[in-house]
């Protein structure tokens, strides 16, 4: 009984899940109409008119004009309902890639995905020296307005491989030389130390010198004074000396007297 209730509930599961397939990929009859047309004007009129704009003189038709102006050019002359910034920018990519694929050369398979509301085509484009994957987005609507184009050239496996080396060449040199960085920052950690210690010893040279310098101009500026101290008392001494022999000669003033020298008698 338990097996038989198990095989039934997965049966509904799957007929459940084979219906929900079929809803998400079974298109309406608009829809298909939709997706047709946009197929068709992404490789048969889209891809080959922006290709045009590849070379570099036709590149520059509407970088002087509005985006306004674009879309109303491409419209009437062209036919092709565009949103001006997107064709914008579409010439732009178009005419970028020119440069690794070379000359354009033709389409080849397209495919489609519908993402709300826009149908997103995508066409193999065939150049000279690359292929390459043009992009195209239309409104999902009766009006097919192009929102957004891009050509995206297709790298081999050898750039591919080229590029991962590269990369990885670039990733472990980055690397190395942060390691080498690091270990010279570490490595400058005893260096400081020292360099701190024979600055501090510069300082405490200096100091003591400049304190020396000091002490030796003080004591000059005391002997100095006491010098001048004591020529100052011994011609004060000698002035009296003088006064004193001039009055006992009975002699009127020194000027006959002369002092040679000084001597202190101590007792």
């Amino acid at each position: 009984m338990k097996k038989k209730l198990l095989a039934l509930v997965c049966m509904i599961a799957c007929i459940f899940g084979l219906t929900a397939c079929g809803e998400g990929e079974t298109l309406t009859t608009f829809q298909q109409q939709k997706v047709d047309l946009a197929k068709n004007l992404a490789s048969s009129q889209m891809v080959p008119f922006l290709a045009q704009f590849m070379d570099d003189e036709v590149a520059e038709i509407f970088s002087e004009r509005t985006l306004e102006e674009i879309e109303y050019v491409v419209g009437d002359q062209y036919g092709l309902n565009v949103d001006g910034y997107a064709f914008s920018t579409a010439i732009d990519s178009f005419h970028s890639a020119a440069k690794s694929m070379g000359a354009y050369v033709g389409t080849g398979e397209v495919s489609y995905k519908i993402d709300g509301d826009q149908i997103i085509v995508e066409v193999e484009v065939f150049g000279e020296k690359k292929n390459a994957v043009a992009e195209i987005i239309f409104s999902n609507d009766m009006f097919m307005r192009l929102e957004s184009a891009a050509l995206n050239p297709v790298s081999s496996m050898g750039e591919l491989m080229g590029r991962a080396v590269l990369n990885t060449l670039i990733g472990m040199g980055t690397v190395f030389v942060v390691l080498i960085l690091i270990s010279l920052i570490i490595s400058c950690f005893s260096v400081i130390p020292k360099l701190q210690a024979r600055s501090e010893a510069r300082k405490a040279a200096k100091t003591t010198q400049e304190t020396g310098t000091g002490i030796d101009k003080a004591l000059t500026q005391i002997a100095a004074q006491e010098s001048s101290v004591d020529e100052t008392d011994d011609l004060e001494l000698a002035a009296v000396i003088a006064a004193a022999i001039a009055a006992s000669e009975g002699a009127a003033s020194t000027d006959g007297f002369v002092v040679r020298s000084i001597r202190r008698r101590y007792s």
